[in-house]
């Protein structure tokens, strides 16, 4: 059986979607005569155009390649800011010239565009039963009350007077 293909103008709806340029109804309305047509049935047939099989792996291929070039950019950004903050520090001489600033300036903002300068954190989630949660706080609490010091007997005296 021959492998059916998108007609040109799902083509254009996919591409329009997956590049995010604007909403599914609008861009069932960029590519398909319209006139006419109430909203509601405009969203209705952008919905069911959506969910074609066909039209919704296409318009995942192309989000997947388009977020592929932003990432492959993105560490292009990031090694061109490296590179160049590397040799600002090797060569220069310790004299800084307005255009050496502005060159530092601009790569500062590239590699915050980029996210370079970003802190990571990591964190690893444990499944663990409410038991073992509470028998952790119960030894968390015993540390707390061993290491925490024991008010004056005259200091606790002072402070039940003075709520009475």
């Amino acid at each position: 059986m021959a492998r059916r293909k998108l007609t040109a103008k799902q083509e254009a709806f996919s591409q329009c979607v997956a590049g995010g340029a604007g909403t599914q109804s609008q861009c069932y309305r960029d590519i398909y005569d319209c006139d006419g047509s109430q909203p509601s049935v405009i969203h209705s047939e952008s919905s069911r155009l959506l969910a074609n099989p066909m039209v919704a792996a296409r318009v995942q291929t192309l989000r997947g390649r388009i977020e592929h070039q932003k990432q492959a950019q993105t560490l292009t950004d990031s090694d061109r800011v490296l590179e160049a903050l590397r040799k600002w520090m090797s060569d220069g001489d310790g004299q800084a010239t307005g255009q050496d600033t502005n060159r530092i300036a601009a790569a500062r903002l590239l590699g915050q565009a980029s996210g370079l300068f970003k802190e990571h954190v990591i964190t690893q989630t444990v499944d663990r039963d409410a038991e073992s949660v509470a028998s952790e706080i119960e030894r968390r609490l015993e540390g707390l009350l061993v290491t925490s010091p024991e008010p004056e007997p005259e200091a606790l005296d002072s402070e039940s007077e003075s709520f009475h």
